[in-house]
């Protein structure tokens, strides 16, 4: 009997399992015994369907009772010129202003019958159209969509009403110093390129674009091989690709002239752009350099690197005890109001910046501190480091997936950045993998002596000058280990060596400061230690030291400079201890040439 019973109970279970019930799932999550590395492996699988016109559809069934169904286009700011920038950001507002079947009226009266959700969005590769609605609303859902993409009415009394929107809208973005700094950044690090283009566009194109410019600009870019239909929540996906089938097949997938619009490559430019505002109370201050893109093997090590220096807000808890060592610098000098760590990759190449907010009296000190915690990265960075940056990292991975939404996004930026959606398991062995000789590699590949791109607006004027950030963008390398070795070693022979040297009847005519120099870079000279502390193909060529010369004898540019020719790569602790050598020299040979200057002088008299 009980035997029987755990049997029904099973197949009662594989049943469940096989429909994802809601209920079920809710006891998986709260149960503590599954591990983060098992709700990894178990999260639903996303699949992925092409039509035959090209358009890709991809759904991740979770079981819940709602979803979110939309549409995702490789178009935006990046596909435009000068002249029609801006018409993707326009043709977002007039998506909702009615189609050809339905009336704006009948479309808002359509969307509120279903308690749904219209929204959409346009950055500068990608445009999305989606909806948030019940499950069981997913046929209409789909069928408003591709009304919305396929029927766009572009009245022209809509379009002028819509063109005062969108002037407002340009004028309240102002206002927002973060976005305003951002886009400046954008415009100055990659200049003279269509990334370097705002996704608003300016005020003159809302001004003059016309309803040919949108409808032009439809017929480029929303062909089915540049569209991902995405869902995530309560869908099925044979249900969702037979509802694609039905209202998406008549999708052009062919090119007027065969004229493929292709992106042209971006170009990044380390320069700087300075909005002055002594008015405004705050300077927000960006500065970048050029990342990986979003499909290269090293973002996940920028994304790590991210996590490290991590994000700070005045309203955060935690003061010195913050895990950030920039933010724990921030708090206990009062640096900024906040600071955020960013990458924004693209589909060829991305930024890797830090974007502050700082009373005018701290941003040279907080671009110093954002820059040098860029150096640590590249130089010093811990295990202990990379160990949080990590489960920094996972957390923010898996915490942004928080609802049907963010992972329907999730989905349909993948598919079209990189063919397929990237796992939460292949993203956890990704991050897993990253040690810190990789950060160090990758960071030193991307930030080290890289000429940034900078942007500020605000009171600026303490922001340093632009050949001072970038001087800050590298450190002279000290010794390693190795040279430390062999400094202790030579300090252990110097009594030694000097003892040797000083039995030469060459040094016996000379004065004892004399003899002290040239003992010193004998010993450096010829015991073999810079080569060894250099390498092999940089090597140091050292003049033998002379006693020095009658100041007549002395040619000029003798008397004017050092007697050592050096290697730029010698160390830095060597290199000192010969420039002070050269300058005593030097020193003496000056003061000789005075004395017998005044002699001679005295003489006359």
């Amino acid at each position: 009997m009980a035997a029987s019973v755990c049997r029904v109970g099973s197949t009662v279970g594989r049943a469940l399992a096989k429909n994802r019930n809601p209920i079920l799932l809710s006891l998986r999550r709260g149960q503590a015994s599954v591990s983060y590395a098992q709700s990894l492996v178990g999260a639903p699988e996303t699949r992925l369907t092409a039509l035959d016109n090209g358009l890709r559809v991809a759904s991740e069934e979770t079981g819940h009772g709602t979803c979110t169904v939309g549409l995702w286009i490789s178009a935006g700011s990046r596909y435009e010129n000068e002249k029609n920038n801006g018409a993707g950001f326009f043709l977002e507002h007039m998506a909702f202003k009615g189609t050809k079947n339905h009336p704006q009226t009948a479309l808002e009266q359509q969307v509120e019958s279903m308690g749904a959700h219209l929204s959409a969005y346009t950055s500068r590769e990608h445009t999305a159209y989606y909806m948030k609605t019940l499950a069981k609303d997913l046929p209409k859902a789909v069928e408003l969509l591709s009304e919305v993409v396929q029927s766009c009415s572009l009245n022209e009394a809509e379009i002028e009403q819509q063109r005062a929107v969108v002037l407002r809208e340009l004028a309240e973005v102002e206002t927002n110093l973060q976005d305003v700094c951002l886009d400046l950044l954008h415009t100055t690090a990659f200049q003279g390129t269509p990334l370097g283009q705002s996704v608003l566009g300016p005020s003159d194109n809302a001004r003059t674009l016309t309803r040919q410019n949108l409808v032009d600009y439809v017929n480029s870019h929303y062909k089915a091989p540049r569209m991902v239909l995405a869902a995530a929540g309560g869908v099925n996906h044979e249900e969702l690709v037979s509802l694609a089938k039905s209202h998406f097949s008549g999708v052009s997938f062919e090119y007027e002239g065969d004229a493929v619009p292709l992106l042209s490559p971006c170009r990044f430019t380390g320069s700087e752009v300075r909005m002055r505002d002594d008015d405004l109370p705050l300077a927000h201050v960006a500065i970048a350099v050029e990342g990986a893109s979003a499909a290269s093997p090293d973002i996940v090590p920028l994304m790590v690197a991210n996590s490290i220096i991590g994000s700070f807000d005045l309203t955060y808890g935690g003061g010195k005890n913050l895990s950030s060592r920039l933010a724990r610098l921030a708090v206990e000098e009062k640096l900024c109001h906040s600071f955020q760590a960013f990458h924004s990759s693209y589909s060829d190449t991305g930024l890797l910046g830090i974007h502050f907010v700082a009373d005018k009296h701290y941003i040279d000190d907080m671009m110093h501190w954002s820059q040098n915690a860029w150096m640590n990265l590249c130089t010093t960075v811990t295990e202990s480091d990379v160990a949080r940056g990590k489960n920094a990292l996972k957390a923010s991975l898996v915490g942004q997936l928080n609802g049907t939404t963010p992972i329907c996004d999730d989905i349909g930026r993948h598919i079209l950045n990189y063919g397929r959606r990237i796992p939460l398991a292949e993203w956890d062995a990704r991050i897993d993998a990253v040690t810190p000789k990789v950060l160090r590699d990758v960071c030193s590949k991307y930030i080290y002596d890289k000429c940034p791109a900078v942007a500020a607006v605000g009171p600026v004027e303490q922001l340093p000058d632009y050949n001072r950030m970038r001087s800050a963008m590298y450190w002279l390398r000290v010794l390693t280990m190795r040279g430390v070795r062999v400094c202790f070693c030579l300090a252990l022979l110097l009594p030694w060596c000097v003892q040797s040297q000083r039995s030469s009847p060459a040094l016996a005519k000379l004065d004892e400061d004399t003899q002290r120099d040239v003992l010193a870079v004998d010993i450096l000279n010829h015991s073999g230690v810079l080569n060894s502390l250099l390498r092999s193909e940089h090597h140091t060529v050292l003049r033998r030291a002379r006693a020095p010369r009658p100041a007549s004898q002395v040619p000029k540019r003798a008397q004017q400079g050092s007697r050592f020719n050096l290697s730029l790569d010698v160390p830095t602790s060597i290199l000192s201890v010969l420039i002070d050598l050269a300058k005593n020299q030097d020193m003496r040979t000056k003061a000789a040439a005075n004395a017998e200057l005044m002699a001679r002088i005295g003489k006359r008299k």
